[in-house]
């Protein structure tokens, strides 16, 4: 079994007087992980599924004499599937605040059900966590720093989804991930009243895999896919939601030329945008390697961050009207970092100068793959 990096940070938590939350996208791990964490515990628990209707009847709208019934003699309550329950954040805050004895532990395949129902009934009552797919952190702890090096091409064409690591062969692998991304992934999103026109939805997802990398504007993509710009951008919003996409937005403070409302949309998973395009080339006769080595960057950085409880004030890229470009700048306090994607480690060119000279103080760094690891997070594991 691959051990994930929540993992040691999730069992300190245990009967600490809160919910343990772990929110993401489906077929990460997370119910893996919740049992891994249950395997060692000795304490009688409580199973329930917010995918089967029984037990979702039973938790939606329920009260402190029903919930004390179906707990019993249960020291430990696990609630898998939580988005599917109805005003889930009560039944929790009931659980957490009504049976102080009890460890409550819920997983949520999606944001934008779970996280809206639980922010305010579960105010200080919870500790949240969110997991992605597999990380280049995690398999390096699993098989090797020199193996994982070694796979680095296949792994920016397949993407970290546990079912394609685990898959007997590439071929499978590949299988896997094309049901995935053929709207498993985002399946919560084709059930709310606001996405009228799913085949919207798969045409937006394609259009955004073909930008990778670039600069995305919502009267483009709406042009592109026949709909309209705020259409588009809910959908983006709620991609995000739902774990498939991220957006980075545009870095400004001081200077004219600097481009102020553009965003960058990437993949939280290599594997799925090549997915969504049926695009499974081998890196060396790919035209889009370097965007592939961007995405897969971005999204092992948003991991690291998270899992370490490290964010930033704020992510983006860096843009003017020169069209003079940064791939990514970190703010923290008032400090700037500053980052350069190059996946060929022979061109190297200059930090622009008029971000140098705006932001004097910054930290500037190269990111190839010579010497990526820190970048993703591997010193500090």
């Amino acid at each position: 079994m691959i051990n994930r990096q929540l993992f040691a940070e999730a069992k300190s938590q245990f009967f600490r007087g809160k919910a343990i939350l772990v929110l993401g996208p489906r077929q990460v791990g997370k119910t893996t992980l919740i049992e891994q964490l249950l395997s060692e515990r000795s304490e009688s628990v409580l199973y329930l599924n917010g995918d089967d209707a029984e037990d979702r009847e039973t938790l939606s709208n329920t009260t402190t004499a029903r919930l004390k019934r179906l707990v019993g003699d249960h020291t430990i309550v696990f609630i898998d599937e939580a988005q599917r329950v109805t005003n889930i954040g009560l039944t929790l805050k009931l659980l957490t605040d009504q049976f102080k004895h009890i460890q409550t532990i819920a997983s949520g395949s999606s944001s934008f059900d779970l996280a809206n129902e639980i922010n305010e009934p579960l105010t200080g009552r919870k500790y949240e966590y969110e997991l992605f797919p597999l990380s280049f952190v995690e398999m390096v702890k699993h098989h090797g720093w020199r193996e994982e090096k070694r796979m680095l091409n296949e792994r920016l064409v397949n993407g970290y989804y546990p079912d394609i690591i685990n898959a007997s062969t590439e071929r499978e692998g590949q299988k896997n991930l094309k049901l995935l991304a053929g709207s498993y992934l985002y399946k919560d999103l084709l059930s709310l009243e606001s996405v009228r026109k799913p085949q919207l939805l798969e045409k937006l997802l394609k259009a955004l895999a073909l930008q990778l990398g670039s600069e995305v504007s919502n009267n483009e993509l709406s042009r592109l896919i026949g709909t309209n710009a705020h259409t588009v951008d809910k959908y983006i919003d709620l991609l995000e939601k739902a774990y498939v996409v991220f957006r980075l937005p545009a870095f400004s403070r001081n200077a004219r030329t600097e481009i102020r409302k553009s965003k960058k949309v990437y993949f939280y998973d290599n594997g799925v945008r090549n997915a969504i395009i049926n695009n499974f080339k081998a890196l060396g006769s790919r035209s889009d390697a370097g965007a592939l080595w961007e995405n897969f960057l971005l999204s092992e950085r948003v991991k690291h961050l998270s899992y370490n409880g490290d964010f930033a004030t704020g992510m983006y890229f860096w843009r003017t009207t020169q069209q003079q470009e940064i791939d990514y700048i970190e703010e923290t306090g008032e400090q700037f970092s500053a980052w350069e994607f190059k996946w060929s480690t022979k061109k190297r060119e200059h930090f622009p100068k008029t971000f140098l000279k705006a932001y004097p103080n910054s930290e500037t760094h190269w990111v190839t793959p010579d010497n990526f690891e820190e970048f993703v997070g591997l010193e500090d594991a």
